[in-house]
């Protein structure tokens, strides 16, 4: 519901919670980019079918987040769970942060550029993968911030994030698959909390069109932020108060 009113924070939001009640993050982060990779599709080809893509941004923004998105998801796969889950959980609240100040300062809009997008989309891709979530957030809100028109920003954005997310979930499930990263039941048990993901998905997604018409999308982003800042804080102060 949160990412079809918002057009992000799907990840963000699902690896917030699913890290809450204890999965591990690495595991965290394979289920949600499994599931996401139907969201994503279904998303970027409704943006390719109304012309919402700027296809030189795509060519930079897309290889260079399939890189930084296996990097990531490679790293995440090799460092101990406990390692890892106070930066995951540092993160998510840097990424919290980020969609609240959006929701505060809103959106401005000026003539599109492509510097730094290769940067940005392996830096994009790297923490969605580590994250759990973060390539709208971070790439999308990037952009938007320098000005470039939402339309394009966003329908770029989403279908780029099909590929990577592809690019990711195929790097968790190679992992699961040659006994790189334990998760409970095995491939099984992965592929039954994707599908859980994926029915949930499909029935709140109805919802997301009526929340609009009540909920403001600052107000909707705004709770959405602090929600995913709130979770995480306590995951960090349980973590160093063990």
């Amino acid at each position: 519901m949160v990412d079809g009113a918002l057009g992000m924070a799907y990840g963000i939001t699902g690896s917030t919670v699913l890290i809450s009640i204890g999965v591990p993050p690495a595991q965290a982060s394979a289920t949600i980019h499994a599931a996401e990779v139907f969201t994503t599709g279904a998303s970027g080809m409704s943006h390719i079918a109304h012309r919402n893509l700027d296809w030189r941004l795509f060519w930079r923004l897309a290889p260079a987040g399939i890189i930084g998105g296996v990097l990531g998801a490679y790293v995440l796969t090799n460092v101990p769970s406990d390692l890892i889950k106070p930066f995951v959980c540092l993160y998510l609240i840097i990424m919290g942060g980020i969609i609240l100040s959006r929701a505060i300062r809103g959106l401005k809009e000026a003539p599109p550029h492509l510097e730094g997008a290769v940067p940005l989309g392996l830096a994009g891709g790297f923490m969605d993968a580590v994250g759990g979530g973060g390539w709208g957030p971070v790439v999308a809100s990037t952009l938007l911030g320098r000005g470039h028109a939402p339309r394009f920003a966003i329908g770029t954005v989403n279908t780029a994030e099909f590929f990577v997310t592809v690019a990711i979930s195929a790097t968790f499930v190679w992992a699961i698959a040659t006994g790189g990263l334990a998760v409970a039941e095995g491939l099984l048990g992965h592929v039954k909390a994707v599908m859980g993901l994926v029915i949930g998905g499909l029935l709140a997604a109805p919802l997301a069109g009526y929340a609009t018409k009540l909920i403001p999308a600052r107000t909707l982003m705004g709770v959405v932020g602090v929600l995913v800042i709130v979770l995480s804080s306590y995951q960090t102060w349980q973590i160093f108060m063990k």
